[in-house]
């Protein structure tokens, strides 16, 4: 148990406030967060209602899902430019889905940077037959770059054909999905508003 001055000085930082601000913006409940990060949903409630502090571990694997930096959780106001260098070998690789069968994996490319406009990840896609990926869909827009291979892009049941060079932008309000369709790897850059 944490002593009245600890526990004072860690509820100045709000990191209970902050993850849920978090998680509803990506409008993922706390069985799906519980998921990504291998904790339970009633550990990562106490945490939003400040009823527990997390441990530095439990708290970087929650900020990894988000992208975002430890220091996200613990900076208060910022008035200087906020600048990112994110080295290739400090990235982590994220399936789709933790559990399962998923038609891509990602990486974060801008996590340490703190109250992000945007979200940029570099996404490697598997050949899965279509109508097999289940559409998904979170708040604001995406841009998809295509570096390598074949990307299919399925927009409200349209399937969008794309080939290295080639870039699609939408509203991610509404659902979609994406697929590798030739045999070669596929590979792009997806940016979201955050």
């Amino acid at each position: 148990m944490l002593s009245p001055t600890l526990t004072e000085g860690l509820e100045r930082y709000e990191i209970g406030p902050k993850l849920r601000v978090l998680r509803l913006k990506k409008k993922m409940g706390l069985v799906e967060l519980g998921k990504h990060t291998a904790l339970s949903a009633a550990l990562l409630s106490k945490i939003e209602r400040g009823r527990l502090f997390p441990t530095l571990p439990t708290l970087l694997r929650i900020s990894l899902v988000f992208g975002v930096g430890l220091e996200y959780f613990f900076n208060e106001a910022r008035h200087k430019p906020t600048v990112a260098v994110v080295r290739k070998t400090e990235r982590v690789r994220f399936p789709e889905h933790p559990e399962g069968r998923s038609s891509y994996s990602f990486e974060c490319l801008d996590y340490p940077a703190p109250e992000r406009k945007m979200n940029a990840f570099y996404v490697e896609f598997e050949p899965v037959e279509a109508g097999s990926v289940p559409p998904h869909s979170h708040s604001g827009a995406e841009v998809l770059y295509v570096l390598q291979g074949q990307v299919a892009v399925t927009y409200e049941g349209v399937d969008h054909e794309l080939k290295a060079g080639d870039s699609m932008y939408f509203d991610s309000g509404r659902p979609h999905a994406y697929r590798r369709t030739g045999r070669t790897p596929a590979a792009a850059i997806v940016v979201t508003t955050a």
